[in-house]
């Protein structure tokens, strides 16, 4: 008995795009897409065209110099100090330059201000750490310094809530958190990298 050639019948496909189409749109909604967030960074102000030298002795007093050479190794200059230090003592350094408890005249000047909720206040608020790295520098060492400067102004400013409020600086309300961030204002700078040289 023979075979009859049996035509195969054909898938009808005219759905399958809108089908697609609605997948896609879909997973473009209930999916989250991870946003990248820039860091955020004041520069210090530029020379006065008169500036006497007292100024600029006072100037260099509210600097603290973060230097991050080809090798990955960090030098802090400023506050006092010159050395080399590991990623894991800068926060420390930088909370005592930021703060400045002892008002100690090789750390920034204290200025007066009437801050709402703390009243005349003594706070360093021309104080700028300025980051400047070298081209050769890793990129995961640079962040990491990044991240200890944030949270280095980040433990000031949960201390000065839980001292005021007993909260943290994220539980405050919109009117308090400015307030903090008026005493302990985020101030860094970040120079262009460079090549400094010993390669």
């Amino acid at each position: 008995m023979a075979k009859g050639n049996r035509k195969v019948p054909d898938i009808n496909s005219s759905s399958t795009a809108d089908i697609a189409f609605l997948l896609l749109i879909f997973f473009l909604i209930t999916t989250s897409m991870d946003t990248d967030r820039g860091l955020a960074r004041r520069l210090p102000p530029p020379p006065e065209p008169d500036q006497e030298v007292d100024d600029i002795i006072v100037r260099e007093r509210n600097v603290l110099q973060v230097i991050l050479n080809f090798n990955n190794q960090l030098m802090v200059k400023g506050g006092g100090k010159q050395d080399y230090i590991d990623v894991s003592q800068l926060r420390d350094i930088a909370k005592e330059f930021i703060v400045n408890p002892a008002n100690d005249e090789n750390l920034p000047e204290k200025h007066p201000a009437d801050i709402p909720y703390f009243g005349n206040v003594m706070i360093t608020e021309k104080h700028v750490i300025s980051l400047q790295n070298d081209r050769g520098a890793t990129y995961q060492v640079y962040i990491d310094i990044q991240n200890e400067l944030v949270a280095a102004y980040n433990e000031v400013r949960d201390a000065l809530a839980q001292s005021q409020w007993q909260k943290n600086y994220d539980e405050l309300d919109e009117d308090q958190q400015k307030a903090v961030r008026e005493y302990y204002p985020q101030r860094i700078s970040e120079a262009e990298p460079k090549d400094y040289g010993g390669r």
